[in-house]
């Protein structure tokens, strides 16, 4: 295994343990029920749930896809994450939110970063 696998993985791992940190900050202000005043629905859970097992999944394959599916892979997503975030980031009314959301935006430029620079 190279090292920049490893270091694509922990980039997934601080990534998903940012997100987690934001959800439990949320719900112990209170912020988790309802989202720009509309309560969400199993539905949108499931949404939810789809999206953030995304960068589990890529803790997985950072380790084990070859290398130049796992270059594209681990940029696509995260270009998408970041992308997703961007766009998200005005729509989170509380500063520690937005604070953590840049701390991820920064994760996933960090993981293209390094996806784009290895090369073989």
């Amino acid at each position: 295994m190279e090292d920049i696998q490893i270091k694509l993985s922990a980039l997934w791992v601080a990534l998903m343990l940012t997100y987690l940190l934001g959800d439990v900050l949320r719900i112990f202000s209170g912020d988790y029920q309802k989202m720009n005043g509309m309560k969400f629905t199993q539905g949108m859970w499931l949404v939810a749930a789809v999206l953030m097992l995304i960068p589990i999944l890529m803790v997985v394959l950072s380790v084990t896809l070859p290398q130049p599916v796992n270059r594209w892979v681990n940029i696509i997503a995260a270009a998408f994450f970041l992308l997703f975030n961007v766009v998200g980031l005005p729509t989170y009314p509380s500063a520690y939110d937005k604070f953590l959301i840049v701390v991820s935006l920064v994760f996933n430029a960090l993981t293209i970063w390094y996806a784009w620079q290895w090369v073989i």
